[in-house]
């Protein structure tokens, strides 16, 4: 599946080819802080597809908790994050399902880093459901 996604600002775009199928949901404690949220939605690209349309994002870099140095893209003007790779690794990157043009139509597969999931984000089908403020 073919995605286009941008930040907020619209800096920086990219495009890339996708297994929907790939989707997940991560639960680990970088994605936490990194997000600012309870958990991140990603999705990798197929083989070395994804390549940015315009823009430059700045990078951090960060030893994830399995000792693998992880670089993480984001607009140096709005904050968003955009994707993360392995450093030197053009085949490992992770895109942000939320700043892709067609995410509803990726539903996540799985979850990972369970064990640094917050409780409540077990089935979060749940309290009050507010379609707008």
């Amino acid at each position: 599946m073919k995605v286009t996604g941008r930040c907020h600002c619209g800096q920086i775009s990219f495009a890339a080819e996708v297994d929907p199928s790939r989707a997940r949901v991560c639960h680990c404690s970088d994605c936490q802080k990194l997000s600012g949220s309870a958990f991140r939605a990603n999705v990798g690209p197929v083989g070395a597809s994804f390549r940015l349309t315009s823009g430059t994002p700045k990078v951090y870099a960060l030893t994830a908790d399995s000792g693998t140095r992880r670089e993480h893209a984001f607009c140096p003007d709005c904050g968003t994050p955009i994707y993360s790779a392995t450093q030197g690794d053009p085949l490992s990157y992770s895109l942000r399902i939320g700043t892709l043009d067609q995410r509803a139509a990726l539903t996540p597969a799985r979850q990972i880093w369970l064990r640094s999931a917050l409780p409540w984000t077990r089935g979060l089908d749940c309290g009050e459901r507010i379609e707008h403020q």
